[in-house]
């Protein structure tokens, strides 16, 4: 054998075993997703891993009444003969969050919905906390979707195009803005009846909503009482008129929950938390 050929065959040996161990990792890595769709298993920290499986509800509880899932999409739907008793949530099972990115999309005929995070479980599908709201039963329906409202708490806390600081006190004060709520609107930031992207990110006392991109809200939340820094993730059917709420591509990166911690200066002054001893 040449010294040409010695080494033809080492190259395909060595792309041979890097297929093998690609096609491994790939399987491994959609396991592992398959599993944190179920809410089998944590979600790691780094990329982001599908939560929802596209073809049923495995890690998710609600009233099997009013969820569903079609062609890939989770289906929240009331009627005149399947009302919702009072606000009801779908809940994953995957575990609390803390730190965390989430993306997902959504459409709403209708009526008024949201993506509950770092929320508790108060049992028979209620949650209370953190909202981000998907809604259109408003005059102008892009003003009730990327707002914070607090679920069986505080009420609003940041409207379309609001920086807010919540002191210690639980006072609510607006300290800039992140965007024009009527350029917002202008500028076609929410489509509605068609599909729309949520981005959510929560790290210590920073809460941040996108829509499509667009920066809908900031919030600094230094109330001991009302805030929150874990809990449970969760959607909403609103109590109300018939409508149709649907969610898909549900994707969960966890972040570092050493994490930076914002003061009341707003987006300056930010401080880290000392190192850890290694």
């Amino acid at each position: 054998m040449n010294i040409r050929t010695h080494k033809q065959r080492a190259l395909a040996g060595t792309m041979l075993a890097a297929v093998l161990l690609t096609e491994g990792l790939q399987r491994a890595v959609t396991a592992n997703a398959a599993e944190v769709a179920q809410g089998k298993a944590p979600v790691p920290s780094g990329g982001f891993v599908p939560i929802f499986n596209g073809k049923d509800l495995a890690g998710w509880d609600g009233d099997p009444r009013l969820w569903s899932v079609l062609n890939g999409v989770i289906r929240g739907e009331t009627t005149t003969d399947k009302p919702a008793q009072g606000n009801t949530f779908l809940i994953w099972r995957g575990g609390k969050l803390r730190d965390f990115t989430l993306k997902l999309k959504f459409r709403i005929r209708d009526g008024n919905s949201g993506v509950q995070y770092r929320s508790q479980d108060l049992g028979n599908w209620r949650v209370s906390g953190y909202q981000s709201e998907v809604s259109n039963d408003r005059a102008n329906p892009g003003i009730g979707a990327g707002f914070l409202y607090h679920e069986r708490g505080r009420g609003e806390l940041a409207h379309i195009g609001e920086f807010v600081v919540i002191d210690s006190t639980g006072n609510r004060t607006v300290v800039g803005k992140v965007g024009d709520a009527n350029a917002l609107v202008q500028a076609g930031f929410y489509r509605n009846s068609d599909w729309n992207e949520f981005t959510i990110t929560a790290h210590g006392n920073r809460l941040v909503h996108l829509v499509n991109g667009y920066q809908t809200i900031e919030l600094i939340d230094n109330d001991p009482k009302g805030g929150a820094r874990e809990g449970i993730l969760a959607l909403q059917i609103h109590a109300g008129p018939p409508m149709l709420v649907e969610f898909k591509d549900l994707q969960l990166r966890v972040l570092d929950s050493g994490g930076r911690k914002f003061n009341d200066k707003g987006q300056t002054g930010w401080v880290a938390p000392p190192e850890a001893p290694k």
